[in-house]
């Protein structure tokens, strides 16, 4: 892990704005849509930053990771095959017993007010089930 300045190991939340910032294009535009739509859902949520750079969110557990790749943003909910999806969000990941995911391409709109809904949904399952 990287230190700032002052020898310090940044926060979670400092990498995730500084991964927002290295992109630098629509992945980096995307994901912080995202996150602002993660935190708009839970504000009480807890940014994370694992596996060598991925953005993770929990509640209760894991909730969900925001990924970034050359031609998509993807969000993986930990435990999305457990979560309803009546607008059908979920286009990724579909056949794992546990994980869904949802993936973003450039320019492509984004159902805030589902997805929103979808990260309540897993939220509460967090608050459920327990931790896992």
């Amino acid at each position: 892990m990287s230190t700032d300045e002052a020898g310090k190991t940044p926060s979670p939340s400092a990498m995730i704005d500084a991964r927002i910032r290295e992109l630098g294009d629509w992945r980096g535009e995307m994901l912080a849509r995202l996150r602002g739509l993660i935190k708009q859902a839970e504000p009480k949520i807890v940014e994370e930053w694992k596996w060598r750079g991925v953005p993770v969110w929990y509640h209760e557990g894991m909730v969900v990771t925001g990924e970034t790749y050359k031609k998509v943003v993807k969000m993986t909910f930990a435990k999305g095959a457990a979560l309803n999806d009546p607008q059908g969000l979920f286009n990724s990941s579909l056949d794992g017993n546990v994980r869904r995911a949802i993936d973003f391409q450039e320019g492509e709109q984004i159902d805030e007010a589902a997805l929103v809904a979808l990260i309540h949904a897993a939220v509460a399952l967090n608050g459920a089930t327990g931790r896992r």
